[in-house]
């Protein structure tokens, strides 16, 4: 049982270190997470509901978290094959494509929160 306890502790260390490590060196994780920190502003300022912040914090997180899969796909095709090939470029094209539907789903749930706030308090 200890070892097992230990090891999720150990996991979750190196979970934040690939957290930090994204934020520190990934343009497009560094671009989500000051979108992140603009919407959740928002959030406080328009004041949305409970069931709102659930899906916008879903939808934030799906989106960091496919970029951050995105990245580490990216990563590894460019280890296994550095030079330039088509396959490996398909590859990173379909990771980058789940990216583009997350951030899709992102906009549509921002839109449906914040577009009563916008243009019905004016």
């Amino acid at each position: 049982m200890y070892d097992f306890i230990t090891g999720r502790i150990r996991g979750g260390g190196y979970a934040l270190k690939g957290a930090w490590l994204l934020l520190r060196h990934e343009p497009s994780i560094q671009v989500q997470f000051v979108i992140t920190i603009l919407v959740c502003i928002a959030g406080f300022y328009f004041d949305i509901t409970a069931t709102e912040w659930m899906f916008q914090l879903l939808a934030i997180g799906l989106v960091m978290a496919t970029e951050g899969l995105n990245t580490a796909v990216e990563n590894i095709a460019d280890f296994v094959h550095p030079d330039f090939h088509t396959k490996i470029g398909h590859i990173k094209d379909i990771a980058a494509g789940s990216v583009f539907f997350a951030a899709i789903v992102a906009l549509a749930v921002g839109i449906i929160i914040y577009f009563p706030y916008i243009f019905y308090t004016l």
